[in-house]
């Protein structure tokens, strides 16, 4: 996830790094459905070489879509993300690599997010599944007919995580897909594929990031590489910043809502013999230049006086993407001090433009901080904590002052329509009725209050007649059980002045803030509160510390985590240079632990049978894990999915003496699920590289483990150890694992495990050979110097931030 917000930030404030992609349509002027070949010249006008799969970016907007139904089998979700590969790869058109990443076995400092997650996601699940009960009640008592509720066999999404049965169904599904494509496809033949699957440990994207790296500087590799990776998360802006790669794109949707009477097209591609088409609608992509950025950052962040070091902007990039973890990331809780939304990297930019030639150097060298330049950066943060926590604190005033005068018009107008009509206003007035605009009565503009909590309400067209609003009752029942928990309920209620104000106890810039704050959220007192303070300290700039290698480096501690709900404030941040900065490798979870550590209860179902009782058994003994409910702090928020889960902390000691006990019970396919593997690279026989892969199969015991240099002059510049497979590397047959699909005959597709270093620093600079783009910003293309939240008298969200 990385930064809220901080896509459409960086986007705004440099706009030249966008562009939207050019697609060939997949039908022609007359509608009819053309068939497209990715082997063609790519349609943007350049020819990319890499494309990188962040999969978790494909397989959960199939798996659990916000603008369609639900799919009802697996099949239709594996349709779903055949065609979103393909659409994808027929935007791209990659000539040399494609590579494709589920995320495996997080570090224990991801998997306390995904825990939180996880757990908030079964809640809202259980919430809404008692609140469509109701809404299914109350329509039936009104005469509404409703229609039997749908069961779907893919509803938990909580099994998109590695161990699952699903993942391990997932798996064989992509490699089906892999062979039919490298079999049939001219735009693949020619490509090698990497496939790092749920049982290969590690991030999606950071797996990726870690093959980009790994290939940097060795015989036959390309410095001037185009690369493309697709995925949602902010955080790949930064991650392929840290790269030093200069031709580097990201690809992602454009982020848009459709009116109610525009219809989603939709991309439809795959075999004819699909029982049930779920097709992805088609939305516009964009591609983000990271050269781009690096021409902007390299401008904007130039000191406003000579430096008694030479400037390098390859190690201001790097800055910048340690400055950016202050405000958010996945692995410590952002700090108090700075919210993206009050222009907090703006502030950052400023302070380091200003300070950087009295600094002693740069905040990072080798993509390591520098703790004692950092500290020096961070007491002139502080500086401006008091006057930043005042102006939020009048600015919040304000705010809650609108939405009471707000919500009592609101409750006005509709008491009086009540009176006038002698009937209740209709319920999907306020819910939202059909999505097609023919089948819903005229919204009146008090929908838009209630979506966005703000705006005046007027008054409605005329009431339906009674045929219309039953109807418009059922769409009102389908449209509110399509939101996710509890966003929309919240926002209903928020706009109509159901919904109680949080009471502001801890009253940031008010005298006594930060007791009031340490007392609050760390129960601490006069006597523990700077032992609490120092261990929150030492810990966060560890956290920093962490971050910044496995964004440069890769993951240092499987084992770490910040073991706090929340960050000290940015004046807590001294003696930094005491802090200890060695970390333990260790080594990661297996996937049943990592489910044990991360599921719910209610998720149970994705675990062997033998671990489920664990999660609900009260003898459990670690049934403390695993609490139904848990408290919410709303930590200064307005809805609680922006609150903070204060869930308890996983032992892993216990946690593992439980699971590891358990092994003995696993059948050999669970076994297979449970284990750690290596990524596959997959090649057609007539790729030059498919005689290296054959020749591993020449061994006499194919249980025996062979290996063999890969050659980069058969591989376009690609180092690796390969490793063979322990099964048939070209079987003459692919079986298919759907219905839908063809078993695959006449295979010509070879495969191999593939095996890259693990302890190899390549060092975060261009390197030699490296190219640059030419430029495309200039002086005249940088924003203006901004407004600082704190320091301007405007009580709207910051003109640079929105």
């Amino acid at each position: 996830m990385g930064v809220p917000s901080f896509y459409r930030w960086i986007a705004q404030k440099y706009p030249k790094i966008v562009a939207d992609v050019v697609e060939d349509e997949p039908v022609d002027a007359l509608g009819r459905r053309v068939e497209l070949n990715s082997a063609e010249a790519n349609p943007n006008g350049i020819e990319f070489d890499n494309l990188y799969l962040d999969m978790n970016g494909i397989i959960h907007p199939c798996f659990h879509p916000e603008d369609r139904p639900a799919p009802t089998t697996e099949e239709e979700v594996f349709e779903c993300i055949f065609d979103y590969i393909d659409r994808l790869f027929l935007m791209i058109r990659p000539r040399k690599v494609l590579y494709m990443a589920i995320d495996g076995v997080a570090p224990r400092a991801k998997m306390n997010q995904q825990r939180s997650r996880r757990f908030r996601s079964a809640q809202e699940a259980r919430e809404k599944a008692e609140e469509e009960e109701k809404l299914r009640e109350k329509l039936i008592r009104e005469g509404v007919k409703v229609q039997p509720k749908q069961e779907s066999g893919v509803f938990d999404s909580n099994v998109i995580t590695p161990g699952t049965p699903f993942m391990g169904r997932l798996s064989e599904a992509l490699k089906y897909y892999v062979h039919d494509k490298l079999n049939n496809d001219p735009g693949w033949r020619g490509i090698e594929v990497i496939f790092s699957d749920a049982s290969v440990p590690g991030e999606g994207e950071h797996k990726a990031m870690h093959y980009i790296r790994q290939q940097r500087g060795l015989p036959g590799a390309n410095p001037n590489t185009r690369h493309v990776v697709y995925g949602l998360d902010a955080d790949l802006i930064m991650l392929a910043l840290a790269t030093h790669e200069p031709h580097f794109w990201i690809l992602r949707e454009i982020v848009f809502q459709k009116k109610d009477n525009e219809a989603p097209q939709t991309l439809g591609l795959g075999t004819e013999e699909t029982k049930k088409k779920v097709a992805i609608a088609r939305k516009p992509y964009q591609l983000l230049s990271v050269s781009v950025l690096r021409e902007y950052l390299a401008l904007d962040m130039r000191p406003v006086a000579p430096t008694p070091f030479k400037l390098d902007p390859e190690r201001m990039f790097d800055d910048f993407i340690f400055m950016c973890f202050f405000v958010g990331n996945d692995f410590l809780p952002h700090s108090p001090t700075l919210e993206i939304r009050e222009g907090a990297i703006d502030l950052l930019m400023t302070l380091y433009r200003n300070c950087l030639p009295t600094l002693g150097g740069y905040l990072c060298a080798d993509g390591r901080p520098n703790l004692s330049i950092v500290e020096k950066f961070v007491r002139l943060v502080s500086e401006h904590e008091d006057a930043i926590f005042q102006k939020r604190a009048k600015k919040e005033a304000r705010m809650r002052s609108s939405r009471q005068r707000d919500k009592q018009k609101a409750k006005d107008y509709y008491e009086r329509q009540r009176k006038g009509s002698g009937t209740n206003v209709p319920q999907h007035r306020v819910l939202g009725g059909s999505r097609n605009a023919s089948d819903r009565a005229p919204a009146a503009p008090t929908e838009q209050l209630v979506a966005l909590g703000r705006g005046k309400p007027t008054p409605p067209p005329s009431a339906p007649k009674t045929a219309a609003e039953n109807k418009s009752a059922a769409d009102a029942l389908r449209e509110r059980l399509k939101t996710r928990g509890k966003r929309a309920a919240e926002a209903t209620a928020d706009a109509m002045g159901e919904r109680e104000e949080e009471t502001d106890n801890i009253r940031l810039g008010e005298s006594g803030w930060k007791d009031r704050y340490y007392e609050a959220k760390m129960q601490a007192t006069p006597q523990t509160r700077d032992e609490i303070i120092r261990g929150m300290v030492i810990e966060y700039v560890r956290g920093l510390i962490w971050v910044c290698r496995y964004y440069f480096e890769g993951c240092c501690s499987w084992s770490w985590f910040y073991p706090y709900h929340y960050a000290p404030f940015a004046s807590d941040l001294y003696d930094l240079s005491t802090i200890s900065t060695d970390f333990d490798l260790g080594k990661p979870f297996k996937p049943f632990s990592q489910l044990m550590g991360v599921l719910p209860a209610a998720s149970s179902h994705a675990l062997p049978a033998a671990f489920a009782p664990l999660m609900s058994d009260k003898d459990s003994p670690i049934i403390d894990f695993y609490p139904e409910d848990f408290a919410l702090d709303m930590n200064g928020k307005r809805f609680t999915w922006q609150a903070v889960a204060l869930l308890p902390w996983i032992d892993a000691n216990r946690l593992l003496e439980q699971t590891e006990m358990l092994e003995y019970t696993l059948t050999a396919e669970e076994k297979r699920r449970n284990s750690i593997n290596e990524e596959e690279i997959y090649v057609n026989a007539a790729h030059p590289l498919a005689k290296q892969f054959l020749e591993l199969e020449e061994r006499e015991d194919e249980d025996v483990e062979k290996t063999l240099k890969m050659d980069p002059k058969l591989s376009k510049g690609m180092n690796a150890t390969l490793v063979s497979v322990k099964r048939d590397a070209q079987p003459t047959m692919i079986p298919s694992p759907m219905s839908s699909r063809q078993d695959i005959s006449n295979n010509k597709v070879v495969v191999a495990s593939m095996r890259l270093p693990t302890d190899r620093f390549v060092p975060p600079v261009l390197m030699p050979g490296a190219v640059l783009p030419t430029p495309m910003v200039t002086e005249a293309d940088l924003p203006p110097p901004p407004q600082l939240f704190h320091q301007t008298d405007n009580y709207g969200r910051n003109n640079n931030n929105n």
